[in-house]
């Protein structure tokens, strides 16, 4: 299995690649697609989709994971965000990929084992995981390849699977 993880954004948007094979995972390309500021936001936003359909075409992953959104504070960059991270389910969509979301809190407890694990954790976590020699940069890079991890544990467990199965997911 090779799972697409996401973090969106819209100056950045990690992303990474991970194998799940032989009950091993291994990491076979990360990155970030960035944006500049002082570019037109629609087209920063073209600039995702087609980067991410690159990114698809190109590695043929299985499914893709992607951080769900939760703001507290600032709601201009809250819709930003979203319609970036609408952009970005849009290029999976149009290629096919099976989509699935997870809170922080579901990503935190599944690389870490604690929902109140703080950011330095998981990503010390995600490094030991995919034996990185070290955390991937920029934060998003890392927190995609989080994603992608979370994805991968909970795709196995029996209630996933059931749930696939009947249509639920």
């Amino acid at each position: 299995m090779i799972v697409l993880g996401i973090d969106p954004g819209y100056a950045i948007v990690g992303w990474g690649l991970v194998e799940f094979k032989n009950n091993t995972f291994r990491p076979l390309r990360y990155g970030a697609v960035t944006t500049e500021a002082d570019v037109d936001f629609n087209t920063r936003l073209s600039m995702i989709y087609d980067d991410l359909a690159e990114i698809i075409k190109t590695f043929k992953p299985d499914a893709m994971a992607i951080e769900k959104l939760y703001f507290t504070t600032n709601q201009k960059t809250a819709i930003m965000v979203a319609e970036a991270r609408g952009v970005i389910l849009l290029s999976a969509s149009q290629n096919n990929l099976p989509i699935f979301e997870y809170t922080p809190l579901q990503v935190k407890t599944a690389v870490t084992g604690y929902g109140k694990a703080k950011k330095p954790q998981v990503m010390e976590m995600t490094r030991r995981l995919l034996k990185l020699a070290e955390v991937p940069k920029p934060d998003d890079t890392a927190d995609a390849l989080a994603i992608a991890l979370t994805h991968i544990q909970a795709a196995g467990s029996e209630l996933r699977q059931k749930m696939y199965r009947e249509g639920n997911i």
